[in-house]
């Protein structure tokens, strides 16, 4: 008897966490769905390397804080695959201001990263939700620890992330019994967002007990976890740090 393969939808997945999980689901025989808004070329790549790997994968341009353009992504994709059993909403934004500088915070800064990082991550949760609930699916935001420590790249972002968490819990309450809802929440992950960080990313190691900083894949191993296993665990977010202290 042939049997159907389950099918993952990540967002902002051309780079960073997003590839990592989509090669860690990738391996399992896991289709794959491939957004992006910006970096075609990386995107481009990521869908070769998962197609290399022996599964379908449909690569799709869509931006996360644009609601029609969601919804023409899962319409899209239920018309390839005709099911949909994960989503792990990675795609996100940031600008870096300094949390002193609270007049170098504008307006704009505060309405792109609520966009991308808050609304988005809600509207595709929405998108989702009937096609997961058929499958008894799950969901995996990533989200940061800035979003529990107040600190990070802005206030904004650190705001947004908090906001996330919240709708993390929020959505697990609706969308139970059938789906769960969980976050990952890293801290300093070692992707291009950090390139040029050296005393940032020394400091940062010197204070982590395991004495070294996250790789995207050491956060995709706790993504596919709360994917496919840990039935009991909805509504809670994990912290993806090393242990950092913070001063």
């Amino acid at each position: 008897m042939l049997v159907e393969r389950k099918v993952a939808l990540i967002t902002g997945s051309a780079t960073g966490i997003g590839r990592a999980v989509a090669l860690n689901l990738d391996k399992q025989g896991i289709n794959i769905i491939i957004n992006y808004s910006r970096s075609e070329e990386d995107a481009v790549m990521t869908e070769k390397d998962v197609k290399d790997l022996g599964v379908e994968c449909l690569l799709y341009k869509a931006d996360v804080s644009n609601d029609i353009q969601i919804k023409e992504m899962i319409e899209s994709t239920l018309e390839k695959f005709n099911r949909l059993d994960y989503l792990v909403n990675c795609a996100g934004t940031t600008d870096f201001v300094d949390l002193k500088d609270l007049d170098g915070l504008r307006e704009e800064h505060w309405d792109k990263v609520m966009n991308v990082n808050v609304k988005g991550l809600f509207f595709t949760c929405r998108a989702v939700a009937n096609a997961l609930k058929e499958t008894h699916g799950s969901i995996v935001n990533i989200t940061s620890v800035d979003g529990i420590t107040g600190i990070g790249s802005s206030i904004a972002y650190a705001a947004s992330k908090a906001a996330a968490i919240s709708a993390t819990k929020s959505l697990a309450c609706v969308l139970a019994p059938e789906v769960r809802v969980n976050s990952v929440a890293p801290g300093i992950v070692l992707t291009r967002w950090v390139e040029g960080w050296d005393d940032y990313k020394t400091d940062a190691q010197s204070t982590t007990p395991l004495q070294k900083l996250c790789r995207p894949e050491d956060v995709a191993e706790v993504v596919v976890g709360l994917l496919n296993a840990a039935s009991m665990v909805t509504g809670q977010t994990i912290v993806v740090d090393g242990g950092k202290i913070n001063k």
